[in-house]
Protein backbone atom coordinates (compact mmCIF):
# COMPACT_ATOMS: atom_id res chain seq x y z
CA UNK A 1 0.00 0.00 0.00
CA UNK A 2 1.42 3.36 -1.01
CA UNK A 3 1.95 6.22 1.41
CA UNK A 4 -0.59 8.41 -0.35
CA UNK A 5 -3.22 5.73 -1.07
CA UNK A 6 -5.20 6.86 1.95
CA UNK A 7 -5.90 10.16 0.18
CA UNK A 8 -7.59 8.63 -2.85
CA UNK A 9 -11.09 9.28 -1.53
CA UNK A 10 -10.17 12.87 -0.79
CA UNK A 11 -8.67 13.29 -4.26
CA UNK A 12 -11.88 11.97 -5.85
CA UNK A 13 -13.98 14.40 -3.83
CA UNK A 14 -11.71 17.26 -4.83
CA UNK A 15 -12.01 16.31 -8.50
CA UNK A 16 -15.78 16.38 -8.14
CA UNK A 17 -15.59 19.91 -6.73
CA UNK A 18 -13.29 21.00 -9.54
CA UNK A 19 -15.83 19.70 -12.04
CA UNK A 20 -18.42 21.92 -10.34
CA UNK A 21 -15.92 24.82 -10.42
CA UNK A 22 -16.33 25.23 -6.67
CA UNK A 23 -13.31 25.47 -4.35
CA UNK A 24 -14.62 26.10 -0.82
CA UNK A 25 -11.31 25.38 0.92
CA UNK A 26 -8.96 27.49 -1.16
CA UNK A 27 -10.64 30.88 -1.01
CA UNK A 28 -8.10 33.69 -1.14
CA UNK A 29 -9.01 36.98 0.49
CA UNK A 30 -6.97 39.17 -1.79
CA UNK A 31 -7.22 42.21 0.42
CA UNK A 32 -8.60 42.87 3.89
CA UNK A 33 -10.37 46.23 4.06
CA UNK A 34 -11.80 46.09 7.58
CA UNK A 35 -12.95 43.50 10.14
CA UNK A 36 -16.08 42.96 8.04
CA UNK A 37 -14.98 43.61 4.44
CA UNK A 38 -12.51 42.16 1.98
CA UNK A 39 -11.80 41.63 -1.69
CA UNK A 40 -12.41 38.06 -2.94
CA UNK A 41 -12.16 37.18 -6.64
CA UNK A 42 -11.82 40.90 -7.28
CA UNK A 43 -15.23 41.53 -5.69
CA UNK A 44 -16.04 43.63 -2.64
CA UNK A 45 -17.27 41.03 -0.11
CA UNK A 46 -18.91 41.11 3.31
CA UNK A 47 -16.96 38.84 5.67
CA UNK A 48 -19.58 36.92 7.64
CA UNK A 49 -17.49 33.90 8.57
CA UNK A 50 -14.45 35.16 10.47
CA UNK A 51 -15.16 34.56 14.22
CA UNK A 52 -14.08 38.19 14.72
CA UNK A 53 -16.83 38.61 17.28
CA UNK A 54 -15.84 41.99 18.75
CA UNK A 55 -14.19 43.27 15.56
CA UNK A 56 -10.88 44.03 17.30
CA UNK A 57 -8.51 43.01 14.48
CA UNK A 58 -8.26 46.63 13.32
CA UNK A 59 -8.54 48.27 16.74
CA UNK A 60 -6.02 51.18 16.78
CA UNK A 61 -4.95 50.54 20.38
CA UNK A 62 -4.26 46.86 19.69
CA UNK A 63 -2.30 47.68 16.54
CA UNK A 64 -0.27 50.35 18.38
CA UNK A 65 0.55 47.91 21.19
CA UNK A 66 1.74 45.35 18.62
CA UNK A 67 3.92 47.96 16.89
CA UNK A 68 5.57 48.95 20.18
CA UNK A 69 6.35 45.31 20.96
CA UNK A 70 7.80 44.76 17.46
CA UNK A 71 10.08 47.77 17.86
CA UNK A 72 11.19 46.77 21.37
CA UNK A 73 11.41 42.95 21.18
CA UNK A 74 11.49 41.95 17.52
CA UNK A 75 9.37 39.61 15.46
CA UNK A 76 9.50 36.38 17.46
CA UNK A 77 10.87 34.48 20.44
CA UNK A 78 12.50 31.79 18.23
CA UNK A 79 11.83 29.04 20.76
CA UNK A 80 9.72 27.64 23.54
CA UNK A 81 9.37 29.24 26.95
CA UNK A 82 10.97 26.22 28.58
CA UNK A 83 14.07 26.51 26.39
CA UNK A 84 14.35 30.22 25.61
CA UNK A 85 12.67 31.71 28.66
CA UNK A 86 9.45 33.68 29.06
CA UNK A 87 9.29 37.29 27.94
CA UNK A 88 7.81 39.69 30.45
CA UNK A 89 4.71 40.03 28.26
CA UNK A 90 3.96 36.32 28.56
CA UNK A 91 4.02 36.56 32.34
CA UNK A 92 1.97 39.77 32.44
CA UNK A 93 -0.70 38.29 30.15
CA UNK A 94 -1.00 35.22 32.37
CA UNK A 95 -1.39 37.42 35.42
CA UNK A 96 -4.02 39.53 33.66
CA UNK A 97 -5.98 36.49 32.46
CA UNK A 98 -6.00 35.01 35.96
CA UNK A 99 -7.16 38.34 37.42
CA UNK A 100 -9.82 38.71 34.71
CA UNK A 101 -11.38 35.40 35.76
CA UNK A 102 -10.64 35.81 39.46
CA UNK A 103 -8.51 32.65 39.34
CA UNK A 104 -5.22 31.72 40.95
CA UNK A 105 -3.19 31.04 37.79
CA UNK A 106 -3.14 30.93 33.99
CA UNK A 107 -1.02 29.31 31.28
CA UNK A 108 -0.66 30.82 27.81
CA UNK A 109 -0.25 28.51 24.81
CA UNK A 110 0.73 29.31 21.23
CA UNK A 111 -2.72 28.46 19.80
CA UNK A 112 -6.18 27.62 21.08
CA UNK A 113 -5.81 24.15 19.58
CA UNK A 114 -2.64 23.62 21.61
CA UNK A 115 -4.34 24.86 24.77
CA UNK A 116 -6.75 21.93 24.61
CA UNK A 117 -4.10 19.53 23.36
CA UNK A 118 -1.61 20.61 26.01
CA UNK A 119 -4.02 20.62 28.94
CA UNK A 120 -5.70 17.29 28.20
CA UNK A 121 -2.50 15.43 27.39
CA UNK A 122 -0.95 16.64 30.64
CA UNK A 123 -3.96 16.33 32.96
CA UNK A 124 -5.02 12.83 31.95
CA UNK A 125 -3.27 9.57 31.15
CA UNK A 126 -3.94 5.88 30.46
CA UNK A 127 -5.33 5.28 33.97
CA UNK A 128 -7.79 8.20 33.81
CA UNK A 129 -11.34 8.59 32.50
CA UNK A 130 -12.58 11.50 30.39
CA UNK A 131 -16.27 12.18 29.79
CA UNK A 132 -16.83 14.52 26.87
CA UNK A 133 -19.81 15.95 25.08
CA UNK A 134 -20.15 14.17 21.74
CA UNK A 135 -20.05 17.49 19.83
CA UNK A 136 -16.79 18.73 21.34
CA UNK A 137 -14.19 20.33 19.06
CA UNK A 138 -11.56 18.28 17.24
CA UNK A 139 -8.82 19.75 19.46
CA UNK A 140 -10.53 18.21 22.51
CA UNK A 141 -10.77 14.82 20.84
CA UNK A 142 -7.13 15.07 19.74
CA UNK A 143 -6.01 16.00 23.26
CA UNK A 144 -7.84 12.97 24.67
CA UNK A 145 -6.26 10.75 22.04
CA UNK A 146 -2.79 12.06 22.88
CA UNK A 147 -3.38 11.50 26.60
CA UNK A 148 -4.26 7.82 26.22
CA UNK A 149 -7.11 8.22 28.73
CA UNK A 150 -10.28 6.15 28.57
CA UNK A 151 -12.78 8.32 26.65
CA UNK A 152 -16.53 8.07 27.21
CA UNK A 153 -18.84 10.25 25.15
CA UNK A 154 -22.20 11.45 26.44
CA UNK A 155 -25.06 12.74 24.31
CA UNK A 156 -24.73 16.34 23.22
CA UNK A 157 -26.03 18.78 25.85
CA UNK A 158 -27.63 15.92 27.79
CA UNK A 159 -26.84 16.21 31.50
CA UNK A 160 -29.02 13.16 32.27
CA UNK A 161 -26.89 11.01 29.98
CA UNK A 162 -23.75 12.39 31.64
CA UNK A 163 -25.17 11.48 35.07
CA UNK A 164 -25.99 7.95 33.87
CA UNK A 165 -22.43 7.40 32.69
CA UNK A 166 -20.94 8.93 35.86
CA UNK A 167 -23.10 6.59 37.94
CA UNK A 168 -21.74 3.58 36.06
CA UNK A 169 -18.19 4.61 36.92
CA UNK A 170 -18.82 4.20 40.64
CA UNK A 171 -15.86 5.36 42.76
CA UNK A 172 -13.89 6.29 39.61
CA UNK A 173 -16.30 9.19 38.96
CA UNK A 174 -14.59 11.28 41.66
CA UNK A 175 -11.48 11.67 39.51
CA UNK A 176 -13.17 11.90 36.11
CA UNK A 177 -12.56 14.92 33.86
CA UNK A 178 -15.75 16.29 32.23
CA UNK A 179 -15.29 18.25 28.99
CA UNK A 180 -17.82 20.63 27.44
CA UNK A 181 -17.86 23.87 25.45
CA UNK A 182 -19.57 27.18 26.18
CA UNK A 183 -20.90 27.91 22.69
CA UNK A 184 -20.47 25.01 20.28
CA UNK A 185 -18.74 26.10 17.12
CA UNK A 186 -20.86 24.23 14.57
CA UNK A 187 -24.48 24.90 15.54
CA UNK A 188 -23.99 27.83 17.91
CA UNK A 189 -25.85 26.23 20.81
CA UNK A 190 -24.84 26.62 24.47
CA UNK A 191 -24.02 23.92 27.01
CA UNK A 192 -26.52 23.38 29.87
CA UNK A 193 -23.80 24.28 32.34
CA UNK A 194 -26.01 24.57 35.43
CA UNK A 195 -27.27 21.02 34.94
CA UNK A 196 -23.75 19.74 34.21
CA UNK A 197 -22.47 21.43 37.38
CA UNK A 198 -25.27 19.70 39.33
CA UNK A 199 -24.04 16.33 38.00
CA UNK A 200 -20.50 17.19 39.05
CA UNK A 201 -21.69 18.10 42.54
CA UNK A 202 -23.48 14.78 42.86
CA UNK A 203 -20.75 12.47 41.59
CA UNK A 204 -17.52 14.47 41.90
CA UNK A 205 -14.91 14.87 39.21
CA UNK A 206 -13.41 17.92 37.51
CA UNK A 207 -15.01 20.17 34.90
CA UNK A 208 -13.20 21.82 31.98
CA UNK A 209 -15.13 24.31 29.82
CA UNK A 210 -13.82 25.47 26.45
CA UNK A 211 -15.04 29.06 26.08
CA UNK A 212 -13.42 29.68 22.68
CA UNK A 213 -16.62 31.00 21.10
CA UNK A 214 -18.18 32.52 24.22
CA UNK A 215 -15.27 34.57 25.60
CA UNK A 216 -16.08 38.23 25.05
CA UNK A 217 -19.59 37.33 23.92
CA UNK A 218 -21.45 36.23 27.07
CA UNK A 219 -21.41 37.49 30.65
CA UNK A 220 -21.35 40.96 32.15
CA UNK A 221 -17.58 41.25 31.73
CA UNK A 222 -17.35 38.90 28.78
CA UNK A 223 -16.03 35.92 30.74
CA UNK A 224 -18.24 33.54 28.82
CA UNK A 225 -21.07 31.16 29.59
CA UNK A 226 -19.62 30.37 33.02
CA UNK A 227 -20.24 34.01 33.99
CA UNK A 228 -23.56 34.28 32.13
CA UNK A 229 -24.99 31.35 34.11
CA UNK A 230 -23.25 32.15 37.41
CA UNK A 231 -21.22 28.92 37.66
CA UNK A 232 -17.69 30.33 37.42
CA UNK A 233 -16.79 29.10 40.91
CA UNK A 234 -17.90 25.56 40.03
CA UNK A 235 -15.62 25.16 37.01
CA UNK A 236 -12.11 23.77 37.54
CA UNK A 237 -10.51 24.73 34.22
CA UNK A 238 -11.46 27.28 31.57
CA UNK A 239 -9.76 27.03 28.19
CA UNK A 240 -10.00 29.73 25.54
CA UNK A 241 -8.40 31.22 22.48
CA UNK A 242 -7.07 34.62 21.43
CA UNK A 243 -8.09 34.08 17.81
CA UNK A 244 -11.76 35.06 18.06
CA UNK A 245 -12.99 37.85 20.34
CA UNK A 246 -9.42 38.93 21.11
CA UNK A 247 -8.50 39.23 17.45
CA UNK A 248 -5.07 37.57 17.65
CA UNK A 249 -3.62 34.08 17.87
CA UNK A 250 -2.91 31.90 20.90
CA UNK A 251 -4.70 30.12 23.70
CA UNK A 252 -4.88 29.81 27.47
CA UNK A 253 -6.12 27.90 30.47
CA UNK A 254 -7.08 29.44 33.82
CA UNK A 255 -7.74 27.58 37.05
CA UNK A 256 -8.00 28.10 40.78
CA UNK A 257 -6.27 24.80 41.43
CA UNK A 258 -2.72 25.32 42.77
CA UNK A 259 -1.36 22.41 40.72
CA UNK A 260 -2.05 24.16 37.38
CA UNK A 261 1.51 25.46 37.20
CA UNK A 262 2.81 21.87 37.19
CA UNK A 263 1.17 21.38 33.78
CA UNK A 264 3.96 23.49 32.29
CA UNK A 265 6.46 20.75 33.11
CA UNK A 266 4.52 17.88 31.56
CA UNK A 267 2.62 19.40 28.63
CA UNK A 268 4.50 18.55 25.45
CA UNK A 269 2.58 21.06 23.28
CA UNK A 270 3.71 23.76 25.74
CA UNK A 271 7.28 22.53 26.21
CA UNK A 272 8.14 21.91 22.57
CA UNK A 273 6.38 24.78 20.76
CA UNK A 274 7.72 28.27 20.16
CA UNK A 275 5.99 30.81 22.37
CA UNK A 276 3.71 33.51 20.91
CA UNK A 277 5.46 36.52 19.38
CA UNK A 278 5.83 39.72 21.44
CA UNK A 279 3.49 41.59 19.06
CA UNK A 280 0.79 38.93 19.42
CA UNK A 281 1.06 39.03 23.21
CA UNK A 282 0.96 42.83 23.30
CA UNK A 283 -2.11 43.12 21.07
CA UNK A 284 -3.86 40.37 23.06
CA UNK A 285 -3.21 42.15 26.37
CA UNK A 286 -4.70 45.34 24.97
CA UNK A 287 -7.66 43.46 23.50
CA UNK A 288 -8.32 41.81 26.89
CA UNK A 289 -8.63 45.24 28.53
CA UNK A 290 -11.07 46.33 25.82
CA UNK A 291 -13.04 43.08 26.13
CA UNK A 292 -13.40 43.42 29.90
CA UNK A 293 -14.93 46.90 29.48
CA UNK A 294 -16.76 45.97 26.29
CA UNK A 295 -20.41 46.04 27.35
CA UNK A 296 -21.24 48.33 24.44
CA UNK A 297 -19.48 45.98 22.00
CA UNK A 298 -21.37 43.00 23.40
CA UNK A 299 -24.68 44.89 23.14
CA UNK A 300 -23.95 45.75 19.50
CA UNK A 301 -22.96 42.16 18.78
CA UNK A 302 -26.23 40.91 20.27
CA UNK A 303 -28.25 43.35 18.18
CA UNK A 304 -26.46 42.11 15.07
CA UNK A 305 -26.83 38.39 15.64
CA UNK A 306 -30.46 38.72 16.71
CA UNK A 307 -31.12 40.77 13.55
CA UNK A 308 -29.56 38.11 11.30
CA UNK A 309 -31.20 35.21 13.16
CA UNK A 310 -34.63 36.86 12.92
CA UNK A 311 -34.15 37.62 9.23
CA UNK A 312 -33.17 34.07 8.30
CA UNK A 313 -35.93 32.61 10.46
CA UNK A 314 -38.53 34.80 8.76
CA UNK A 315 -37.40 33.42 5.39
CA UNK A 316 -38.07 29.87 6.56
CA UNK A 317 -34.48 28.65 6.87
CA UNK A 318 -33.79 25.92 9.42
CA UNK A 319 -31.27 27.23 11.95
CA UNK A 320 -29.11 25.18 14.27
CA UNK A 321 -29.86 26.95 17.55
CA UNK A 322 -31.37 29.98 19.24
CA UNK A 323 -29.62 33.32 18.56
CA UNK A 324 -25.87 33.51 19.19
CA UNK A 325 -22.91 34.90 17.21
CA UNK A 326 -22.66 31.49 15.52
CA UNK A 327 -25.65 31.10 13.21
CA UNK A 328 -25.76 27.80 11.33
CA UNK A 329 -28.20 27.23 8.48
CA UNK A 330 -28.95 23.51 8.21
CA UNK A 331 -29.07 21.86 4.79
CA UNK A 332 -29.52 18.29 3.67
CA UNK A 333 -27.59 17.28 0.59
CA UNK A 334 -23.90 18.19 0.36
CA UNK A 335 -23.94 19.28 -3.29
CA UNK A 336 -26.89 21.62 -2.65
CA UNK A 337 -25.00 23.16 0.26
CA UNK A 338 -21.84 23.57 -1.82
CA UNK A 339 -23.70 25.37 -4.57
CA UNK A 340 -25.50 27.57 -2.05
CA UNK A 341 -22.19 28.57 -0.45
CA UNK A 342 -20.75 29.33 -3.90
CA UNK A 343 -23.77 31.41 -4.88
CA UNK A 344 -23.54 33.45 -1.67
CA UNK A 345 -19.90 34.20 -2.47
CA UNK A 346 -20.91 35.26 -5.98
CA UNK A 347 -23.31 37.70 -4.33
CA UNK A 348 -20.55 39.18 -2.19
CA UNK A 349 -21.11 37.30 1.08
CA UNK A 350 -18.38 35.07 2.54
CA UNK A 351 -19.54 32.47 5.07
CA UNK A 352 -18.22 29.10 6.25
CA UNK A 353 -19.07 25.82 4.58
CA UNK A 354 -19.27 22.93 7.07
CA UNK A 355 -19.61 19.38 5.78
CA UNK A 356 -19.63 15.84 7.25
CA UNK A 357 -17.78 14.29 8.98
CA UNK A 358 -16.87 17.54 10.78
CA UNK A 359 -20.52 18.37 11.48
CA UNK A 360 -22.93 16.86 14.03
CA UNK A 361 -25.31 14.13 12.84
CA UNK A 362 -23.94 14.22 9.30
CA UNK A 363 -25.71 17.46 8.32
CA UNK A 364 -24.30 20.06 5.95
CA UNK A 365 -24.16 23.63 7.23
CA UNK A 366 -23.74 27.19 6.03
CA UNK A 367 -22.20 28.83 9.09
CA UNK A 368 -22.30 32.59 9.69
CA UNK A 369 -20.31 34.26 12.45
CA UNK A 370 -21.51 37.73 13.37
CA UNK A 371 -19.32 40.61 14.54
CA UNK A 372 -19.96 43.72 16.59
CA UNK A 373 -18.23 45.53 13.72
CA UNK A 374 -20.94 44.59 11.21
CA UNK A 375 -23.25 47.49 10.42
CA UNK A 376 -27.03 47.01 10.30
CA UNK A 377 -26.77 47.63 6.55
CA UNK A 378 -24.27 44.77 6.19
CA UNK A 379 -26.50 42.41 8.17
CA UNK A 380 -29.40 43.38 5.92
CA UNK A 381 -27.22 42.78 2.84
CA UNK A 382 -26.41 39.26 4.09
CA UNK A 383 -30.14 38.67 4.62
CA UNK A 384 -30.85 39.97 1.12
CA UNK A 385 -28.38 37.48 -0.39
CA UNK A 386 -30.05 34.62 1.48
CA UNK A 387 -33.48 35.89 0.39
CA UNK A 388 -32.36 36.09 -3.23
CA UNK A 389 -31.18 32.48 -3.15
CA UNK A 390 -34.36 31.38 -1.33
CA UNK A 391 -36.33 32.76 -4.25
CA UNK A 392 -34.38 30.85 -6.89
CA UNK A 393 -33.96 27.48 -5.14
Amino acid sequence: MGLFDKFQGMAAARSELEALRIDPFGVEIERIISPTEGIIHGRHTILAGTNNYLGLTFNPECIAAAHRALDAEGTGTTGSRMANGSYSGHRRLEEELAAFYGMRDAIVFSTGYQANLGMLAALTGPNDVVLLDADCHASIYDGCRLSGAEVIRFRHNNAADLAKRMRRLGARAADTLILVEGIYSMLGDCAPLKEIVDVKREFGGYLLVDEAHSLGVLGERGRGLVEELGVLADVDFIVGTFSKSLGGAGGFCVSDLPALDLVRYSSRPYIFTASPSPATIASTRQALHILADGRELRARLRENFERLHAGLTAMGYTLGASPSPVIAVVFGETITTLKFWHDLLQRGVYVNLMLPPATPNGVSLIRCSVSAAHTPEQIDAVCAAFADLRAVT
